[in-house]
């Protein structure tokens, strides 16, 4: 699992393992790369014709193509067309059910890991147990997404598939695992109050399309709860762009001043004009499983941060600030709308979310500040009550 540069270690009984920087880093280095044990694009995120790789998650749509359907504006014509990411000529379909994939090698390599188990047989199949559970996670976990219950199809199709299916499960099991009175609360926090209804449905059509014997424990009432909350705490979010690979490839052109001024304002208006006709999201979006990604534990005061530069799965994660060898390298669980927040609404949003109340060094810096109201945290807890839970 060690990449050279970095290594896991163990931290302590609280916090599990973490990892551990093996060599100095400036501010801007990458410490590691990786691709997915397992991906999937969100349900509710394909559903709204965001059109990615069923395997890699690299868009399929054209920027032109993607600028025009975000913005609205049908006749939009984008400058600099050389800049973007996409080669249609290269994407391929399942020749049974018709899902598309950015290239041949993903479209194999997804037959080889787990689509010969998932694939419908035929794009129209609608009563297929596969197809109702996709649907009925739609209609339990509306946007903005933050999982994917065919994330763990795919996890179960993995095993199924695999040469030696218990070193397969074993795969999985690396992952972070929580009690079961605490798999109960996340799934909760996932799927709503009616969660144990909610869960039992998901969980028989889930057998219903997947079982067998190599996954049969995984599909019992507690091995399904143990699933949901295993992609719950470790599932890092995976977006990818045509016209954030776009940008990026137009700023390293060789522009003079002018066009460049002119091009940032065009690009600035850009996206303002696509915020206002389809809100903030933007991407296509869905959740990943990371080996290494997901050993690195939360600060609210991190050192790095996850980056998908290639415009696929494949995770960077990047030094925000210098690390020394031997410092632990963290990532923060929350954006920075949330960081920027009180200790207790952290502590509030980590507690709910990932089941753990956070001891870095800016929450015990700020250890003695008053609990803020019920107003700015959303509840009437106080931190007190969620540090003994």
């Amino acid at each position: 699992m060690e990449s050279g540069d970095v290594e896991v270690r163990f931290v302590s009984e609280l916090k599990g393992r973490g990892v551990f920087a093996n060599r100095p880093f400036k501010a801007g280095d990458v410490l590691f790369e990786e691709e997915p044990v397992v991906c999937c694009q969100f349900s509710w995120n394909a559903a709204y014709n965001y059109a990615a790789c069923d395997y890699c998650m690299r868009p399929l749509e054209t920027t032109e193509d993607n600028v025009r359907r975000l913005s609205g504006r049908k006749s939009l014509v984008l400058p600099y067309p050389e800049c973007c990411p996409t080669d249609r000529s290269r994407h391929v379909q399942c020749p049974h059910c018709g899902v598309r994939y950015c290239s041949a090698a993903c479209r194999d390599a997804a037959w080889g890991q787990f689509h010969r188990t998932l694939c419908l047989g035929s794009p129209d199949c609608q009563s297929h147990p596969l197809q109702r559970l996709d649907e009925a996670w739609r209609q339990m976990h509306y946007p903005p997404e933050t999982a994917s219950v065919m994330l763990i199809a795919r996890m179960i199709a993995t095993v199924r598939q695999a040469g030696d299916p218990e070193a397969a499960i074993a795969s999985f099991m690396q992952f972070c695992h929580r009690s079961s009175s605490e798999e109960q609360q996340l799934v909760h926090k996932l799927l709503g109050e009616q969660f144990a209804g909610q869960v039992d449905v998901l969980r028989q059509l889930a057998s219903e399309a997947l079982c067998a014997d190599c996954v049969r424990q995984w599909l019992t009432p507690e091995g399904f709860v143990s699933l949901l909350a295993l992609v719950g705490t470790n599932a890092q979010g995976v977006g990818t762009s045509p016209l954030s690979a776009w940008v990026s490839r137009v700023s390293a052109l060789p522009l003079g001043p002018g066009e460049r001024a002119r091009v940032d304002a065009f690009v600035d208006e850009l996206y303002e004009a696509m915020q206002a006709e389809a809100g903030q999201f933007l991407n296509s979006e869905g959740a990943g499983l990371y080996s290494l990604q997901s050993r690195c534990n939360h600060s609210c005061q991190p050192n790095a941060e996850v980056t998908f530069p290639h415009s696929s799965s494949r995770l960077v994660l990047v030094a925000t600030r210098d690390i020394l060898p031997g410092e632990e390298v963290c990532v923060s669980y929350l954006d920075e709308c949330a960081l920027a927040r009180s200790r207790h609404s952290r502590h509030r949003l980590l507690r709910e979310n990932y089941l753990f109340v956070c001891t870095c060094s800016k929450c015990a810096a700020e250890a003695s500040e008053p609990d803020e109201t019920s107003e700015e945290s959303g509840d009437g807890e106080d931190e007190d009550s969620l540090e003994e839970d």
